[in-house]
């Protein structure tokens, strides 16, 4: 499971419920990052990318446009039998899948058969459907199978949170996805021992036309600022960051008269990477334009 990054440490990952909902009462809905007096929190590409160790490649990821793959290349991803993709693939809730219970079978019949390729492909795609990207309960989508064929899934695992994020927020209350308190919860535990500039070359700043970084997850399209994390990636904070004009979207899928999702999809063919000595010296402080 090396090329599938740390997956499985996801479903391994203790969650204190009581602790995220404390933490989410601190979420700032305008700047989309965890407000502390002088600091500010925010999960990033590059920290998902290094908690589920999974590379974030220079291409979009998903964006749900995608069309349905095809019976043959659903045995090309995931080695079963096309006669069984056709007599399993079914369509719940208006959208294309598979049942979990056939795939768990399939899993372990590959597993008992010592079929190491087909037991992992399957067993991945169900960590996608299920816990990742769920959406009906017991049942992969046709979502969780794009996002599994492209080996990118970061981008959309971190819209998904976002866009989780945003909606609590909206509704007044309400609970997270799975998916964004397992991650959010890991990247509170990691942030302390983490350096994105020791880690990666570069950081993602920003995309095409946007002054910041649009996530098409798969409710939906958000974006967030990655320049709010500068004391986060131990860069000293000069000014207070609502005098830092930052652009805020978003959208709800089937709900997109702004033509968001179109603009975001051209945003990721252009990405604008800052080296990590631009920032300039490290320095993890607040100065005084920034706690005056």
């Amino acid at each position: 499971m090396a090329h599938h990054g740390k997956l499985l440490s996801i479903l391994a990952t203790q969650v204190d419920e009581g602790l995220m909902s404390v933490l989410v009462q601190f979420y700032d809905p305008l700047y989309r990052c965890f407000t502390f007096p002088d600091f500010q929190l925010l999960p990033t590409l590059e920290e998902y990318a290094y908690l589920v160790g999974i590379p974030i490649l220079d291409q979009l990821s998903f964006s749900g446009l995608e069309r349905v793959p095809t019976s043959q290349e659903i045995v090309d991803m995931l080695h079963i039998d096309e006669s069984l993709v056709g007599a399993h693939m079914t369509t719940k809730g208006g959208i294309q899948g598979f049942p979990s219970e056939f795939l768990i079978d399939q899993a372990t019949l590959y597993g008992k058969a010592m079929s190491e390729d087909a037991f992992e492909a399957v067993f991945v795609l169900l960590i996608y459907g299920l816990v990742l990207f769920p959406n009906i309960d017991k049942f992969v989508d046709v979502n969780a199978i794009r996002i599994f064929s492209t080996l990118n899934p970061v981008p959309t695992l971190l819209g998904d949170t976002y866009f989780s994020l945003y909606m609590r927020n909206a509704k007044g209350g309400g609970t997270l996805c799975a998916v964004c308190l397992c991650c959010t919860s890991g990247l509170f535990r990691t942030c302390h021992r983490w350096s994105p500039s020791r880690r990666t070359k570069d950081i993602i700043d920003s995309c095409g036309e946007f002054s910041n970084v649009p996530l098409l997850g798969t409710c939906g399209g958000i974006n967030y600022n990655p320049i709010l994390a500068r004391r986060q990636l131990g860069f000293p904070l000069r000014d207070k960051y609502n005098n830092i004009l930052l652009e805020g979207v978003f959208f709800q899928e089937g709900k997109d008269p702004q033509g968001l999702k179109g603009r975001m999809v051209r945003a990721w063919r252009k990405i604008h990477r800052k080296g990590r000595k631009e920032p300039g010296p490290k320095n993890c402080i607040a100065l005084e334009p920034y706690t005056s």
